[in-house]
């Protein structure tokens, strides 16, 4: 069977769907469980069964998505059980049913007993479920949410998640600006929560960097002209668009005023195959992000064998990580109670927060096999895994992210062209 061929295109469609400020602000603190279990000791208290609930909350267009997380976590269950599972005993995979309402998804996982959850996808549907699921104190971590605000979302320290926050790419950004040559930039961003963060992000960055952010111009999707000349009477080295709803009216805005080819670089969500729809070479030398790695032929292969009708691989290896950490604590702890989960997640994936400091230069683990088999000599270990180093800090947040670069020809049409990391202190 040939491996499934990983369309970057289409995961960045699904950050696109991801929503986050306003609606993470607005909930912000409505969980009610006390303490930190991120950091906190833990009492066993499991019941000796393993149990992992899958949320997977994408619907209509984005609804592939779901295939691509349930085949990952169906995936990592199935090699942790050939491994001899959690304590002897098969780790389960509860039955999902995919929707939107993640909050009652959430709440039947707590009825069937689940231990550490995975998901949601959608920012904006994670605080319904990490308030249903922290009150049962019950693990999640998510592979997909990139809101900056979920970062000091009230979860009791239930929270986590391997996915980059949308702000990890701001560094990422900069440096393509400088690799290019620029010594200022102009930062041009959507007027919401997104271009917000991660503008603020980039002119810190900048600064950090030794750049000029000569000006940052603020766009309604539909209405960017203002913006773009703005940044044109700026006169830049480089603009950097950070935007997800009508990426393409800016770039037109931007190719008018004269900013165009290898001026640009795009943040992840305004990447997209633009081809005829932008001006001839309005791209030719344009530069964007993309986050995550380039999934290995090895594991598209094993994805595909479980689930042969596979057609995307968006966020499966953040999923298959994901499973494979939160066993990983599980067998750290001796126990299967989402406490001691969340307990030891920071310790199995060599992170550091809050007064709990990973073993040094522990050498990385590659795989569950062969970290399981590191815990049972009763050393620390260091997973990284398909997504790459995860490092969780005392925030939930994986303090390395990884990117991919893209660079587009005089066809506006992107190719990919190298990888980027961008790291941070755990703290």
């Amino acid at each position: 069977m040939k491996p499934a061929i990983f369309t970057s295109a289409s995961r960045v469609a699904a950050f696109r769907a991801v929503a986050g400020g306003a609606v993470l602000l607005a909930l912000a603190g409505c969980s009610g469980t006390a303490g930190n279990a991120r950091l906190d000791a833990a009492e066993a208290s499991g019941d000796g069964t393993l149990r992992i609930g899958l949320i997977l909350d994408s619907t209509g267009d984005q609804g592939f998505l779901n295939d691509s997380q349930l085949a990952a976590a169906t995936l990592a269950v199935k090699e942790i059980n050939a491994a001899g599972g959690h304590k002897g005993r098969p780790v389960e995979l509860l039955p999902a049913q995919a929707g939107s309402d993640s909050a009652a998804q959430a709440a039947e996982l707590v009825t069937a007993k689940a231990d550490v959850v995975i998901g949601p996808a959608d920012s904006s549907h994670a605080p319904a479920a990490i308030d249903v699921l922290s009150k049962a104190r019950i693990t999640l971590i998510s592979p997909a949410n990139s809101a900056a605000g979920l970062s000091g979302y009230k979860s009791g320290g239930y929270y986590f998640r391997t996915a980059a926050a949308d702000v990890a790419q701001a560094s990422v950004l900069v440096k393509l600006a400088k690799d290019g040559g620029a010594k200022s930039v102009a930062v041009v961003h959507q007027d919401s929560a997104y271009g917000k963060d991660v503008a603020a992000a980039v002119a810190t960055a900048a600064k950090n960097a030794g750049l000029d952010t000569v000006a940052t111009a603020e766009f309604k999707p539909g209405d960017a002209r203002k913006a773009a000349l703005a940044a044109q009477a700026a006169k830049p080295d480089s603009v950097v668009l950070i935007a997800r709803d009508d990426a393409q009216g800016a770039l037109a805005e931007l190719n008018n005023a004269g900013l165009s080819g290898k001026k640009l670089v795009l943040s992840d969500g305004a990447f997209a195959q633009y081809g005829s729809g932008l001006g001839s070479k309005a791209l030719d030398g344009a530069r964007a992000v993309v986050p995550g790695v380039f999934p290995s032929a090895d594991f598209q292969a094993r994805l595909v064998a479980v689930n042969p009708a596979l057609k995307d691989l968006s966020f499966t290896a953040e999923t298959y990580d994901a499973v494979n950490l939160a066993v990983l604590a599980s067998a750290a702890a001796q126990d299967d109670s989402g406490r001691s989960i969340a307990a030891n997640l920071i310790a199995v994936s060599s992170g550091t927060a809050g007064g709990q400091t990973a073993a040094q230069a522990v050498k990385p683990c590659l795989s569950f096999a062969d970290c399981f088999g590191v815990l049972k000599t009763g050393a620390a270990i260091n997973y990284d895994g398909e997504s790459g180093p995860v490092a969780f800090d005392a925030h939930g947040d994986i303090t390395t992210a990884n990117f991919m670069v893209f660079t587009y020809g005089s066809d506006n049409r992107a190719s990919l062209s190298g990888r980027e990391a961008a790291g941070r202190t755990a703290g």
